[in-house]
């Protein structure tokens, strides 16, 4: 299992080099993605959205927080689902274990992601920017969370927390164009 695992690894990021070779940067992607830990992610991430090529920073803004928060919301469902099939699984058992208060204590913790990402938009409608890298940071603190608990029991939930940190940080880069 863990060999398949590495496998989707290895060939995802290869995707992710031969996609974003392609990709010619704006000079404001650029500029927000040299500030992250990874260029190639960053680049790729954003360019998932057709208006990269035309935005501001305004709108590059609004891309990565929809980005982080549809992460979160889609990291949520998939804890929801998980947690669902483990309560079934403790019912047949006539008891709760400690899978279900890791992944209660994700839920949670997502929850928190969801808000922030939420309380962000909030922000960039009211065009307040101050607390944006804030907000950021919250979301990548839950995802920080969880995977202490989680530590190496479920390899996908591992990579999706990875996945909002890594756009938590995109979200962080942009913000900065605001100070």
């Amino acid at each position: 299992m863990a060999f398949k695992y590495h496998i989707v690894c290895v060939c995802l990021a290869l995707f992710i080099f031969c996609a974003t070779s392609s990709i010619q940067p704006t000079k404001l992607v650029d500029e927000v993605c040299h500030s992250t830990s990874s260029y190639s992610l960053c680049v790729e991430s954003l360019y998932t959205d057709p208006r990269t090529p035309s935005a501001d920073r305004y709108v590059l803004a609004y891309i990565s927080f929809r980005l982080a928060f549809l992460n979160a919301s889609s990291t949520q469902d998939h804890i929801a689902k998980l947690l669902n099939h483990t309560k079934a699984k403790a019912k047949a058992k006539a008891k709760a274990g400690p899978t279900q208060q890791v992944l209660r204590r994700c839920y949670h913790d997502y929850n928190k992601a969801v808000s922030a990402l939420s309380s962000a938009y909030n922000d960039l409608n009211s065009e307040t920017f101050s607390e944006l890298v804030d907000w950021a940071g919250a979301a990548s603190l839950a995802s920080d969370a969880c995977q202490v608990v989680v530590k190496t029991t479920y390899p996908p939930l591992t990579t999706m927390n990875l996945e909002l940190k890594r756009l938590c940080e995109i979200c962080v880069a942009v913000s900065k164009l605001f100070t």
